[in-house]
């Protein structure tokens, strides 16, 4: 599916610290993350036990702990599935204050039916680095409390995506990583360079980068890596992070370089990137994943929409993205949206408004200009700007429901209008600032539908 973004963001930035929690989670029994801490003892408490299932044939109830799997004491959603691959299973549950054990059989690859409160049972590893551009330390008070949560989790990082330091691990950590074959994660690197490196993470303890990735190498994991590029912090050493990354393919399968968000809320004296700096870095980028295709089949480094964006400039033709490898880190949203093909039924004549970030509008409305003359329906693009962040803030999926409500409120809007799925938490309910669509609409008085796709408005 070709997200629409409205192809700029989704939640939180691509670079900040957590990364938003993705949607990839639905549908796997998982559970968004929590913030506590438990005792080491815990299990995993079950949440929901599906009908007809193993686990409801051996009596399993929601509410009950799962404590170990044949013997295995249960970290996570991970742990439970890796050891429960087996098909005969001896499960020891905790009811109230009775642990007990019970005996399961499956037929081979037949689910379990068990989904969790929480991914992970022994609480989530928090990120002690004190990065001067991290977004988490930006937010405003009174938001979800879920954005709040700075998460360095590695198991995160391999579920979702998330993006990690490498800070923080124990050499069981390592044991475990390797034996779980826990594959690809998704690194959080800036510099290779050990100084600058633990300069931009505030952090004097922070291990060397590149044995970490010589290291995981030998473990056969892959890695996904990320630089978010600070102007007069780390955009200098950049052509030698890329070279030292590079240098660590196959392990290191993609190169994002994402720019940093700051709100009006930062006080670390930072700036964005320019545009005539965009310009200049999407000119050496694209020289040196020329280079990499020539040596490598693949580009290896992918600049983040926002820079084209920026510069003025439309996006690499698609193959020059591979296989989307940072698809949501923003990276390649831009591209998808514009070779979304519109050969599906259309909608009769009709009004209809988008709204979305001031970053994307002005493609957006080029294509929406081309749309409504082909279809004799016209489609407004409404530009947010981000009174509740700053006006530096210009990716949609940052906009809040009371700055739509604030910059909608009394214009002729037509029969619907449609905002950015990436407005709404990962379940799609709520806006940063704790707004549903159904308040939005309330307000607004027009129906409000979420898209993630062009050819959704389209349609």
């Amino acid at each position: 599916m070709t997200f629409l973004e409205f192809a700029d963001g989704v939640g939180l930035p691509w670079h900040a610290c957590p990364k938003a929690y993705q949607a990839r989670a639905a549908g796997q029994g998982l559970s968004q993350p929590g913030g506590g801490l438990r005792p080491s003892n815990s299990g995993g408490v079950i949440s929901s036990v599906r009908r007809g299932s193993p686990a409801e044939k051996a009596g399993l109830l929601p509410g009950d702990e799962l404590l170990s799997v044949n013997g295995h004491r249960l970290r996570d959603v991970i742990d439970y599935r890796f050891y429960s691959a087996e098909e005969e299973l001896e499960f020891a549950i905790r009811r109230g204050s009775e642990v007990f054990t019970r005996g399961l059989q499956r037929a081979y690859g037949e689910e379990l039916g068990l989904d969790f409160q929480e991914v992970v049972f022994d609480g989530l590893r928090r990120c002690e680095n004190r990065c001067s551009f991290c977004f988490v330390d930006q937010l405003p008070p009174g938001m979800r409390s879920s954005l709040y949560i700075k998460d360095d989790d590695y198991r995160y990082s391999f579920l979702w995506g998330n993006f990690i330091t490498l800070s923080n691990w124990s050499e069981e950590d390592w044991e475990r990583v390797g034996e779980q074959r826990l594959s690809p994660l998704y690194v959080s690197v800036h510099a290779t360079d050990l100084g600058l490196r633990r300069k931009i993470f505030g952090n004097p303890n922070l291990p060397d980068i590149r044995e970490q990735l010589h290291r995981l190498g030998h473990l056969g994991i892959q890695v996904h890596a990320q630089v978010v590029l600070v102007p007069g912090l780390n955009d200098f050493h950049l052509k030698r992070t890329v070279s030292n990354l590079v240098g660590f393919f196959p392990t290191v399968q993609s190169i994002g370089v994402v720019p940093l968000g700051l709100t009006r809320y930062h006080r670390a004296g930072l700036r964005g990137v320019t545009p005539q700096e965009a310009k200049a870095l999407v000119k050496q980028v694209s020289l040196w994943s020329g280079g990499f295709r020539g040596r490598y089949g693949r580009s290896l480094v992918y600049l983040a929409d926002e820079f084209y964006l920026l510069a003025g400039l439309l996006p690499p033709p698609a193959e020059e993205y591979d296989d989307f490898p940072q698809l949501e880190n923003g990276i390649g949203l831009v591209r998808r949206l514009l070779d979304e093909g519109i050969n599906k039924p259309l909608a009769a004549k009709a009004r209809k408004s988008l709204a979305c970030g001031t970053l994307i509008a002005p493609l957006l409305e080029g294509m929406a200009k081309e749309f409504s003359a082909l279809l004799s329906t016209q489609i407004e693009v409404i530009a947010i700007e981000n009174r509740f962040f700053g006006p530096t803030i210009t990716v949609s999926g940052l906009l809040t429901g009371q700055d739509v409500i604030e910059v909608l409120s009394g214009r002729h809007l037509g029969e619907s209008l449609y905002l950015p799925r990436s407005m709404f938490d990962a379940r799609g309910e709520i806006t940063l600032d704790g707004m549903t669509a159904q308040d939005i609409e309330a307000a607004l008085g027009v129906k409000v539908t979420m898209a993630e796709t062009m050819g959704q408005v389209l349609i």
